[in-house]
């Protein structure tokens, strides 16, 4: 039971580590290139937390629904069940929080694209080099 319980908090960990990651690259590219439409508040820390965990919980209870509607209704739409979560959760995200304001064409478009984009590879990349870090800390202190 607490090994299930330790992998579910690792699996809840690299989630909202991955969707701070997605949110912030995102945040970083529009910035870099000089876009508008997808901003942090970076002076409210507290709702940027709160953002990435609204986003993240939004995505992690919509999926499965979207999903299993998609798989009866349209299958053809599967593909798409996670950008189609990500745009509801940053949705959800923008109304219910201080820490993140995406408006215009460009910002919900190329803003939701490049977020389900970094958030599914950082969500593929983050276990491999924590575990990779857990094994280097381990080596040196053996």
């Amino acid at each position: 039971m607490l090994r299930v319980m330790i992998k579910f908090l690792i699996r809840t960990g690299v989630f909202l580590l991955a969707a701070a990651v997605g949110i912030i690259v995102t945040s970083w590219i529009f910035s870099g290139f000089d876009l508008e439409g997808f901003d942090l508040m970076w002076s409210e820390p507290i709702g940027f937390v709160v953002a990435v965990v609204v986003f993240a919980a939004v995505q992690a209870i919509i999926s499965p629904f979207i999903a299993r509607v998609a798989r009866r209704n349209a299958p053809a739409l599967l593909g798409g069940v996670g950008l189609i979560s990500t745009v509801i959760a940053l949705v959800v995200a923008v109304l219910v929080t201080d820490g993140l304001d995406i408006y215009g064409v460009l910002g919900w478009v190329l803003g939701s694209l490049l977020v389900w984009l970094v958030t599914m590879l950082a969500t593929l990349l983050l276990p491999a080099i924590l575990i990779k870090d857990a094994v280097e800390n381990k080596r040196d202190d053996d």
